[in-house]
């Protein structure tokens, strides 16, 4: 075990975190965004945070530590930003998506606006998904509307711009690529752009889980997916029934397929694996 962080070249500059300074990191995200890190995470917070080291020429990790908590409140909202994973692809566990177009076909929202939230949106891929299948589902000039929130700023200014590279069209059926997505040309070569038609309906949002949500307003079906994995069990209860709080009665909450509500909470009732609606 490396005792003290140390230069490994001068070349690359990478550095070694020690057991002190990973705990502060460990400390550090648990507080900021409820995420969990083992030890076997070193790798990650020391391949995610080298290049910020070496920005600003620290010389190990309890430097950039000090600096981001005493000194630049910009460069701490970068940390975290880093520190947070945001894998994401277009219809991820497409069941999902199935079962929700399945259940607004046979209850449809009638004249009330059906609001959906994207609750760790990432990057956007979630939103604009969901965005799809309410086109299809509704319509792409009925009432609804979907509000995606995270906790990085990086992945919402992304998200908001709504431009992907061609190899995300993977899983995107091919009718849904016709009718919502624009081919790149010239500086977008190689990309491809959401359609206006779904932009429109979507709001992108920087907001931490565990802080306050501000004018968040009440939701008919919430996405949460793939997030509580990195939470401990209390985090996960608390974070639950905050989130049931903004849900309509019977309301419907996914979650990722590796995760479960059961023994967390029992204000959901479970419909299957990993979809949930609010008791009443």
């Amino acid at each position: 075990m490396v005792a003290e962080s140390t230069q490994f070249t001068e070349a690359t500059r990478a550095f070694a975190i020690s057991d002190k300074e990973f705990e502060l990191f460990r400390k550090f995200i648990y507080e900021q965004a409820g995420i969990t890190l083992t030890p076997a995470k070193k790798p990650l917070v020391v391949g995610r945070l080298n290049k910020r080291l070496r920005f600003y020429n620290h010389q190990n990790f309890g430097q950039y530590y000090n600096y981001i908590h005493d000194q630049d409140a910009e460069e701490l909202q970068i940390a975290i930003d880093l520190l947070t994973t945001n894998e994401t692809y277009f219809f991820r566990e497409e069941k999902h998506f199935e079962y929700l177009a399945q259940h607004l076909k046979a209850h449809p929202p009638g004249n009330s606006t059906l609001r959906v939230w994207s609750a760790a949106s990432s990057s956007g891929q979630e939103a604009y998904t969901l965005a799809m299948v309410l086109a299809e589902t509704l319509g792409a000039n009925a009432n609804w509307e979907i509000v995606g929130t995270d906790i990085s700023t990086r992945v919402i200014e992304k998200a908001r711009a709504g431009i992907y590279p061609m190899t995300e069209t993977q899983k995107i059926p091919q009718e849904y690529l016709r009718k919502y997505c624009l081919k790149g040309v010239r500086k977008h070569d190689g990309f491809f752009l959401v359609d206006e038609s779904l932009k429109r309906h979507v709001e992108f949002r920087h907001m931490n889980l565990l802080d306050k949500w501000e004018r968040l307003g009440q939701f008919d079906v919430v996405f949460l997916r793939n997030v509580m994995i990195y939470f401990d069990t209390p985090t996960k209860k608390t974070l639950a029934e905050r989130i049931a709080k903004h849900m309509q009665p019977q309301a419907h909450l996914y979650i990722g397929h590796s995760e479960s509500l059961n023994g967390v909470t029992n204000v959901f009732r479970a419909l299957r694996p990993s979809i949930y609606m609010k008791q009443a």
